[in-house]
């Protein structure tokens, strides 16, 4: 196959028209003998790489006498480098008298048309590939291949400068050096009495409270922060009396709780006692009265409601207590109590001491502990460590599996980091292991699997945002990469700007990027390029290069450049 040296675009735009529009007297020589005048104009020029295709527009018009009534030619634009090609799709065109399925173009008037078609990217077409026009003609028992006609350079392809600094996330700790927690005991009394019985201070839930108080005697770690004793008197006594009856209770409860704090030799503040008085306990009473065997509990209570007058009410629950025994003896006592809380922390370990253990001892420490501990060093080989026995200890936790593969993704180790990914998945679900698989995949080249699993990370910050943005890059969606690179400077934030014909905010974003690298200076140097600023985009072109030799063939041949000296 031969090809004609490409010719200067301002004489190569009229070819493929006047191609197709030969004058209709003329036959197929005379048709490709006229190329030169043909009137085609393509978009862009040259190509460029959008998400993983590359799109040609063409356009042009047949002048009037230009086509032979009875031509038939097939055009196929193709882009050709060593070693392969790619064709577009062929389109067809006709003479009035020809027969056949083609577009027709009359002999005596104008003709415009526009062709637009794709074709999947290949590595070969960046840069130093070249875009030929083939035409084929048929006339009658006639048939010829014209010289293809060279209509641009290859394909360029500053979308492939998108980084790979997908952002992974941790699963997060909920460590607490203090926590609060709370020992709850309850003290009942005699009818209208206060004092505490000794009876009830060997109840099982006061010796628990003993033995707990003796438990923080002993450990500094646990540090107690006071009391609250709620107390109340049954509704059958009288108001005023109730009121102070539970008072008395109330502080009956703290001088029983003093006397055992005293025994442990446990010194208090000031306002650690807390006394908070009920009076009489109408909600506990029917509370229990609802629970109890009673045949008539409903009616009982229905007829106590009635009285809006507390005394009155008082008088009616011990008539009717007289009656019916239950309430004498199991409900009313149940209500004359004391309900005592005492409030405590417990200091957990130190990061010292944290850090002693996650290395000496990690079994004995809680996935709380265990995570936050990880995060107190500073090697990514201790944080591995560390990871890993927290999912060796805590076999049903996720976050475990999950966080060796971010530190793994540190270590630049993306194949084991995937596995445990994997494995985080397998022992839940979570917004933050599909934002990771999804970042994976998509390094990986599975960009299919990338949006499904970024899709489904919604709450697991803005790392799945950024992720996005990286993958909208890939699809061509310049638009949407912006979006989701809001607020950033980075490299592929600029690159988004860029790539969606705003090279003054790449270049802004590049200025507050802080970023001196190779890539950085490169991206920069393709908008100072794109600006017409040729003293910058050199400096930065070779900034680049000084910074990373390997760039220097990519520098030297790429078309962003085609225009510098």
């Amino acid at each position: 196959m031969q090809y004609i040296f490409r010719q200067p675009l301002a004489i190569l735009l009229p070819a493929f028209a006047l191609l197709l529009t030969l004058p209709g007297c003329g036959g197929l020589g005379k048709m490709e003998k006229a190329i030169e005048e043909l009137n085609l104009q393509m978009d862009p020029e040259p190509l460029v790489l959008r998400g993983d295709e590359v799109q040609l527009n063409l356009s042009g018009t047949f002048p009037a006498k230009y086509f032979a009534k009875k031509a038939i030619i097939e055009a196929t634009p193709v882009l050709v480098w060593d070693g392969g090609e790619a064709a577009f799709e062929m389109q067809g065109f006709q003479g009035e008298d020809a027969a056949g399925n083609y577009t027709v173009v009359p002999s005596k008037t104008a003709k415009s048309f526009d062709y637009t078609a794709k074709v999947p990217y290949q590595e070969g077409m960046e840069d130093g590939a070249r875009l030929e026009l083939r035409i084929s003609g048929v006339m009658g028992s006639k048939s010829m291949d014209f010289e293809p006609v060279v209509l641009g350079d290859g394909v360029i392809t500053t979308q492939n400068w998108v980084r790979s600094d997908d952002r992974f996330v941790l699963g997060g700790d909920a460590f607490q050096r203090i926590v609060s927690y709370t020992e709850e005991a309850e003290i009942h009394y005699a009818y209208n009495r206060s004092n505490v019985r000794s009876a009830e201070l060997r109840d099982d839930d006061i010796v628990a409270l003993k033995e707990f108080i003796g438990f923080a005697a002993d450990h500094d770690s646990v540090m107690l922060k006071g009391t609250s004793v709620s107390a109340y008197a049954s509704p059958e006594g009288e108001i005023t009396l109730n009121e102070d009856l539970a008072m008395e209770r109330a502080e009956s409860a703290n001088a029983a709780v003093a006397r055992m704090l005293r025994r442990e030799k446990i010194e208090v503040e000031d306002g650690f006692y807390g006394n908070n008085p009920k009076g009489e306990d109408w909600d506990g009473f029917q509370t229990l009265m609802r629970a109890s065997e009673i045949e008539d509990k409903d009616l009982i209570l229905r007829v106590l409601s009635m009285y809006s007058d507390k005394n009155r009410r008082e008088e009616e629950i011990k008539n009717i207590a007289k009656t019916y025994k239950e309430i004498e003896k199991e409900i009313l006592p149940a209500l004359r109590r004391s309900m005592v809380t005492l409030r405590y922390d417990i200091e957990g370990y130190t990061d010292e001491e944290l850090t002693d253990l996650a290395m000496s001892n990690p079994d004995i420490l809680t996935v709380e502990e265990a995570l936050y501990a990880a995060t107190l060093f500073e090697s990514n080989d201790d944080q591995l460590k560390v990871y890993q026995a927290a999912s060796r200890v805590h076999a049903d936790d996720w976050r475990g599996p999950n966080n060796e593969g971010v530190v793994l993704m540190a270590m630049g180790k993306l194949n084991q980091a995937a596995d445990r990914f994997m494995a985080a998945d397998e022992r839940g679900d979570s917004p933050v292991i599909n934002n990771n698989l999804g970042a994976v995949a998509r390094m990986k080249g599975n960009l299919s699997d990338a949006k499904r699993f970024l899709g489904s990370a919604s709450g697991a910050g803005d790392a799945v945002k950024y992720n996005k943005g990286i993958l909208a890059i890939q699809e061509g969606n310049y638009s949407q990469a912006i979006s989701n690179f809001s607020g950033e400077n980075t490299v592929n934030a600029a690159l988004a700007k860029l790539l969606n014909g705003d090279a003054n905010g790449a270049k802004t974003i590049l200025d507050n990027s802080g970023d001196d690298g190779a890539v950085a200076h490169y991206v920069m140097a393709i908008c100072y390029a794109h600006v017409g600023n040729d003293a910058e985009a050199k400096r930065h072109r070779d900034l680049a290069v000084q910074k990373d030799a390997g760039l220097s063939g990519k520098a030297s041949a790429d078309l962003e450049f085609r225009d510098l000296d």
